[in-house]
């Protein structure tokens, strides 16, 4: 996004540096909002509802880990109570100490496992998020390259476009020669009739997972 931003800057730049007869003959700027285009993708749609049934896939599998550390743990409590029970034998007690120990290396390492777990599918899924991202955004520039070369635009600029303070690139603009329709028309003509609708894609219930690929403006 920084980067985009500084060539819109530079391309409005030349553009304003040309001599105005120039400008006029040369010169047919087009402009689309990018992040509408995003978002009413299809397989933007489809590619959060993906994410978050693949969160939610994790969830289940870390709820189960978190039971069975529960659950060694209140062992290793029993144990331990048992251990220092003055009814049994001093050899009985030393036996039921090691098994103690026994149950808290076993708790240590479903911590690891845990730690483990939720930092290797906090890894997979922003790079599935990043990868899928990719892809759609290859695809939307296309559509809008080669509509653009149609219609004989020198430049498009994306009127969504923010700065890195977040704030509006293009102040004002009258609007003309924005084809953000067509762009969408374009990509969603193969769209299937049973998309999830925007409550199947919302976040998804494990903490620090992507909430959805929508692009965001950078700090």
């Amino acid at each position: 996004m920084k980067l985009w931003n500084k060539r819109l800057a530079i391309l409005l730049g030349l553009a304003l540096l040309m001599p105005a007869p120039m400008r006029a003959a040369e010169t047919k700027i087009g402009q689309v909002d990018l992040k509408k285009i995003f978002e009413g993708y299809y397989k933007t749609k489809i590619a959060d509802t993906q994410l978050k049934e693949r969160a939610t896939d994790s969830e289940k599998v870390l709820k189960g880990m978190m039971e069975d550390y529960q659950k060694a743990g209140e062992d290793y409590k029993k144990t331990i109570d048992s251990a220092n029970d003055q009814a049994v034998s001093a050899d009985e007690r030393d036996k039921r100490k090691k098994n103690a120990e026994t149950k808290l290396l076993e708790i240590q390492e479903i911590e690891r496992s845990v730690k483990q777990f939720r930092t290797q599918t906090q890894t997979t899924l922003d790079e599935q998020k990043r990868r899928m991202r990719e892809e759609i955004l290859k695809t939307i520039r296309e559509v809008i390259e080669t509509k653009a070369k149609k219609a004989g635009y020198t430049l498009v600029f994306d009127t969504a476009s923010e700065s890195i303070n977040q704030t509006q690139v293009i102040l004002y603009n009258s609007g003309n020669n924005d084809f953000t329709d067509e762009v969408l028309a374009e990509i969603n003509k193969d769209a299937p009739a049973d998309l999830p609708k925007a409550s199947e894609a919302a976040k998804p219930d494990v903490k620090g997972i992507p909430e959805s690929l929508s692009p965001k403006p950078k700090k």
